[in-house]
């Protein structure tokens, strides 16, 4: 689930809000965005536009180092914004495939490997978004955040945690109503959408 992704980018950017509480609000909104945007390639070839598996870690590591050797709110910003992209890129190799109903495991595509120009297959230790697995990973990374927190960043993983209970008691409903909706657009609009859309 994207909430996942946010959550593990928040709880990534813990260490370096501890080591530098003056930064620690920024430090977090850049582990959450890091999480989050992988997934903004959604309608534009997901998990291969935005996924970088083999980059992204490389960069994130440079980062990493020229943020150590000079902490300022940019460097520490970046390399946790970049870190976070990385381990979402990563993470979407162990998860399921890119299909509407991935439970069904047809797919064998999980996410693009721009460096060796061919797709990883799923490995499915989480099976699909919004699974029981991909909820219990969502909590068990929102504790930290939960007993570290407060004011409006406490909040903001608690609406995440909500909306992730909710969003995995009706995924696999969502499907169907992805299908009527679509296949009541527009050809012209039904055309653009990513072609596991049209699956049925």
């Amino acid at each position: 689930m994207a909430t996942t992704h946010a959550l593990i980018g928040m709880a990534i950017a813990l260490p370096a809000a501890y080591a530098l509480p003056e930064l620690a609000p920024a430090v977090l909104l850049a582990g959450l965005v890091g999480g989050l945007f992988p997934d903004l390639d959604l309608y534009a070839g997901h998990r291969r536009t935005l996924h970088y598996p083999v980059y992204f870690p490389v960069v994130a590591a440079i980062a990493l180092a020229v943020a150590a050797l000079a902490p300022e709110p940019v460097t520490v910003g970046v390399a946790t914004f970049l870190l976070a992209a990385a381990v979402h890129s990563v993470m979407d190799a162990f998860g399921g495939g890119l299909e509407m109903r991935p439970w069904l495991e047809t797919a064998d595509r999980a996410v693009y490997d721009h460096y060796r120009r061919r797709w990883i297959a799923p490995k499915r230790g989480v099976r699909y978004d919004g699974a029981p697995e991909d909820l219990l990973l969502t909590c068990v990374v929102a504790v930290p955040l939960l007993l570290v927190l407060e004011g409006a960043l406490l909040e903001l993983v608690v609406a995440l945690v909500v909306v992730s209970a909710g969003y995995a008691l009706v995924r696999k409903r969502l499907v169907g109503i992805a299908v009527w909706m679509v296949s009541r657009l527009p050809a012209t609009i039904r055309a653009q959408l990513p072609s596991r859309y049209h699956e049925g």
